[in-house]
């Protein structure tokens, strides 16, 4: 087929990589315009924006898909289909009632669970024990369109967020080779999502890093899990801050929520009255370390509350 793309981060890459190894034409690729990156805030090229340049791929930025640039660009590539990933934009009815195909995105759950931004990292943070991708005709709605097909990924239970995202990118791209083939073919009916069934994935913010442990062990270990690696979960030690990047939950503890309970592991009894350990941690202005490592170089006095 003849292809446009459009995305712009790093999980968009793999998806791309598989339609040209499966011989698609793709005429030209959509992302995002550049940003600025790092603190001397130099302008960087999207992921998907490198990948096509490294196979000699014409690219486009708009700065809008509703002005009619996108559209007069569209109208000269002709593409009988246009596969989305990741872009950052929805498309406006005249772009979706384009191509022949239709427009097919790819999205990082088994909807019509976790329509949004951030489908990856609320099935961790959820506890999710499966989650997977699917492949969509896209409407005007958030996700809502009709779905061509699934595959399931059972979850790792120690799995991050972004371990999840790499996981899941290439498994995307196999997705949506299969899904063209059956488009091709004929042999794929699209499937009405069940509306009442939806559930939202929002973006995250760091308003979420805080960890509560009147709440229990297994939640705040999926909220660690689920922030990672970003906004990161954060305890409050004294006066400073500090990232969690590991734990993992214990047995029974007696004493109050959020009290350490041992003087050599960062052991912090839960509002269910089971213990999680903090394994990996980062205090301000430091670098990542074990809590064992933390505590021989700062003390924490069993004990203590953290809030």
């Amino acid at each position: 087929m003849n292809l446009v793309f459009m995305g712009t981060p790093d999980f968009a890459v793999p998806a791309l990589e598989a339609l040209l190894a499966a011989g698609h034409t793709v005429s030209g690729v959509f992302c995002q315009p550049d940003r600025p990156k790092g603190r001397g805030h130099k302008l960087a090229f999207p992921p998907v924006k490198e990948a096509a340049l490294a196979h000699g791929i014409t690219v486009y930025q708009p700065a809008s898909v509703k002005d009619g640039e996108a559209m007069a660009i569209l109208n000269e590539l002709q593409p009988d289909c246009i596969v989305v990933v990741a872009y950052g934009k929805l498309l406006p009815k005249e772009i979706l009632q384009l191509p022949p195909k239709g427009c097919v995105n790819i999205h990082a759950s088994l909807l019509p669970k976790y329509r949004g931004a951030a489908p990856i990292q609320w099935a961790v943070l959820n506890g999710d024990k499966v989650t997977g991708v699917t492949t969509m005709l896209m409407d005007e709605g958030m996700d809502t369109g009709d779905i061509l097909l699934t595959k399931e990924f059972p979850i790792p239970a120690e799995m991050t967020a972004g371990e999840l995202f790499d996981a899941l990118s290439p498994l995307g791209g196999e997705l949506i080779v299969e899904t063209l083939a059956g488009l091709a073919e004929g042999t794929i009916t699209p499937v009405a999502q069940d509306h009442t069934k939806a559930t939202h994935a929002p973006m995250l913010d760091r308003s979420l890093s805080q960890l509560d442990f009147t709440k229990s062990a297994e939640e705040l270990y999926h909220r660690i899990r689920g922030l990672n690696p970003w906004p990161s979960a954060k305890v409050t030690v004294g006066e400073k801050t500090m990232k969690v990047h590991a734990a993992t939950v214990l047995g029974d503890c007696n004493g109050q929520p959020g009290e350490i309970m041992d003087q050599k592991q960062l052991v912090i009894c839960c509002g269910d009255g089971k213990a999680l350990r903090l394994t990996a941690v980062q205090p301000e202005g430091s670098r990542s370390m074990t809590d064992e490592d933390l505590l021989r170089g700062h003390p924490i006095e069993k004990g203590t509350v953290l809030l």
